[in-house]
């Protein structure tokens, strides 16, 4: 297996400087946008000058839930959802700073305050003050940071594949990375780390390294397809994005220090995971089972990272029963 992923990284290193000579242009922003905007398309602009891409659907006098999406992904993850769970629920998704069409930020600030701050800004213009709180891999820690943040805001939590704070990661990638090997990761990621990778990417025609990697994180489903790959390529290069990208991963810091007290977390939370994730292993699901007291698990067999578009109707079902029950025990208590 690690001879078959030296095989593919040299293969794809080829391709880095075969791709020098094949330089891609940034795609302008408003061709971009006239393309993945809709009907229900709105934004906001803060203070700093940042313009949010957010949505608001689904049923208006229904329960709330806020769905944050991951690194390099958009709010555009979770239409599925939005079509499947909106007869019932009002739906309010967005793209965070560096992503989708909110892309590049005047301050290029991409940090974890940033997301935060971003998703409140969001709620607090919706005039939202108690909501259920769900997201995918780097959203679902944007999720138990903000609940960690404004605690009485988050009535629920829906953890979907979701990274957990760094120690977790530090003592994975201290355990030789053994459960990597048998994993197809999406390469572009461990690329981007890399500053010599950096200082060339803005010259390179990225849609190989997009390619691999959707079709590892959606673990080969079939629902990944020319459209599905073109919406990651083409978000990506929206004017500013590319930048972006680069500046977010020269500031992760896989080593920081920082704390986090995921027990003082006691808000009702549903744990999603696909078996077969290729980015966050799936024994995560447990550690965060282990640290949240009110927390169930649910995994999906044969599925990826991004189980909302893999298997929209089962994952979206499991939503709807962990609402309902919500519901039901909260009309029980009073």
């Amino acid at each position: 297996m690690k001879v078959i992923k030296l095989i593919g990284i040299s293969i794809l290193i080829l391709l880095i400087f075969l791709g020098t000579f094949f330089h891609k242009g940034p795609i302008p922003a408003d061709v971009v946008d006239a393309k993945y905007s809709n009907q229900a398309s709105q934004f906001l602009t803060l203070d700093n000058g940042t313009r949010i891409h957010f949505r608001d659907q689904g049923a208006r006098n229904g329960e709330v839930i806020v769905l944050i999406h991951g690194s390099s992904a958009s709010l555009h993850t979770f239409e599925p959802w939005v079509a499947i769970l909106g007869d019932e629920f009002r739906i309010v998704t967005l793209d965070l700073p560096g992503h989708g069409l909110t892309g590049g930020v005047p301050d290029n600030d991409y940090s974890s305050a940033a997301n935060i701050s971003s998703v409140n800004a969001i709620v607090t213009t919706l005039g939202l003050d108690y909501f259920t709180l769900g997201g995918n891999s780097m959203g679902g820690g944007v999720v138990w940071r903000y609940a960690l943040v404004f605690p009485d805001k988050v009535k629920a939590m829906i953890l979907i594949d979701a990274s957990g704070p760094p120690a977790w990661w530090q003592l994975e990638f201290a355990d030789d990375a053994v459960d990597s090997e048998e994993r197809e990761t999406p390469i572009i990621f461990e690329l981007l780390t890399k500053p010599w990778f950096r200082a060339i990417a803005t010259n390179l025609d990225s849609y190989y390294f997009v390619k691999q990697g959707v079709e590892a994180a959606y673990n080969h489903s079939a629902v990944v397809d020319d459209e599905l790959i073109a919406r990651y390529y083409e978000l990506s290069l929206r004017k500013g994005s590319r930048v972006a990208t680069l500046n977010r991963f020269a500031n992760f810091n896989l080593e920081s220090d920082e704390t986090y007290d995921l027990q003082q977390l006691e808000q009702p939370t549903l744990i999603m995971w696909g078996r077969e994730d290729a980015l966050v292993p799936v024994k995560m699901a447990d550690k965060f089972r282990a640290e949240l007291p009110q927390a169930e698990v649910v995994i999906f067999d044969k599925v990826g990272h991004i189980p909302m578009e893999e298997i929209p109707v089962q994952s979206a079902d499991t939503i709807r029963r962990f609402m309902n029950n919500l519901k039901k025990e909260q009309d029980e208590a009073i």
